[in-house]
């Protein structure tokens, strides 16, 4: 059944007020009582400031963000559709676990600042789409994700909204929640985003560098390079000078993105090389250095964002 996700952020709105009136009250009643046992009416004030009630009200933008993290939880198999809770933080991933959404097989989605791959298993953001679609259907798709897109705040259609979060907002909105400590890692090529993408840490294994390079970047690389052709295409074509100009520059900026694409190759083919494992009982910080850090000589490769701590 296709539904809204206003209509269910309005009714959790209400069931958080209701919530958050009602404990107030039960605060101001003990109060009352604590006051009146020790006839302090003339020193205390029973009322309860709303800022020290014990439970949060709804926040639209909070909400709608913690949505995102859920659903990017859905992608790799932390939580499913189909089972309550935690669901996968380490051990044999179970695929039989997820019948309704499916997390990526390869423990890996791309951020990319434009839509290069309408691929749900590659993109993000068409993986989001996707769960937006199974969660709450199809035919209210596009009003969803318009009302996602207006909590995110932004100029654009709703999809490149979305992206742009992905792209500069969610991975240090993730940080932070995570408290430095995240449990999905951000693959970084540098400022010009040539290459960027998460990953879910208690599904990695040693392959994953590797597949990186054959599936990711190798396709990745290819992708820009069309896009050049194209756009060159273009620019020959048009008689605007103000499109030929836009079509110039973000030619220049995917051939950027191609050189800084190379340079994090190079880290990540030296790397995969090593097939680096991790031990989740070692934590965060001592594995976020593993992970770039070439195991023999100790020569680090930063190709995970920033925001963790070195040891």
């Amino acid at each position: 059944m296709a539904t809204l996700i206003e209509d269910k952020f309005k009714a959790w709105e209400k069931e958080a007020q209701a919530r958050f009136d009602q404990l107030k009250a039960n605060e101001e009643e003990l109060n009352k009582i604590f006051i009146d046992l020790y006839g302090l009416q003339d020193e205390l004030d029973y009322q309860v400031a709303d800022a020290e009630v014990s439970v949060s009200l709804a926040d639209r933008e909070r909400d709608i963000k913690s949505l995102i993290s859920y659903a990017v939880g859905c992608m790799f198999g932390r939580y499913s559709l189909d089972i309550e809770g935690l669901v996968f933080a380490g051990g044999e991933f179970d695929a039989s676990k997820y019948t309704t959404f499916k997390p990526v097989e390869n423990n890996f989605l791309l951020i990319s600042e434009n839509q290069i791959f309408s691929d749900s298993s590659i993109d993000i953001v068409e993986k989001f789409v996707e769960f937006v679609s199974v969660v709450y259907g199809k035919d209210t798709l596009e009003e969803n994700l318009q009302y996602i897109a207006d909590t995110l705040k932004g100029t654009g259609t709703s999809r490149e909204i979305i992206r742009r979060y992905f792209v500069k907002d969610f991975y240090s909105n993730h940080l932070q929640i995570y408290k430095k400590r995240p449990i999905y890692w951000q693959f970084d090529s540098g400022k010009e985003n040539g290459f960027k993408g998460l990953m879910y840490l208690h599904r990695y294994n040693s392959d994953l560098l590797g597949i990186l390079r054959t599936e990711y970047i190798s396709k990745l690389n290819q992708a820009y390079n069309g896009r050049i052709e194209q756009r060159e295409v273009e620019k020959t074509v048009t008689s605007n000078p103000k499109d030929s100009a836009k079509f110039e520059k973000e030619i220049q900026k995917i051939h950027k993105q191609i050189r800084e694409l190379r340079e994090f190759d190079e880290k990540i083919g030296h790397l995969a090389l090593k097939k680096i494992t991790l031990d989740l009982d070692d934590g965060v910080i001592v594995n976020y250095d593993k992970l770039q850090r070439d195991p023999d000589d100790k020569t680090k490769y930063v190709i995970l964002s920033k925001g963790v701590k070195e040891p």
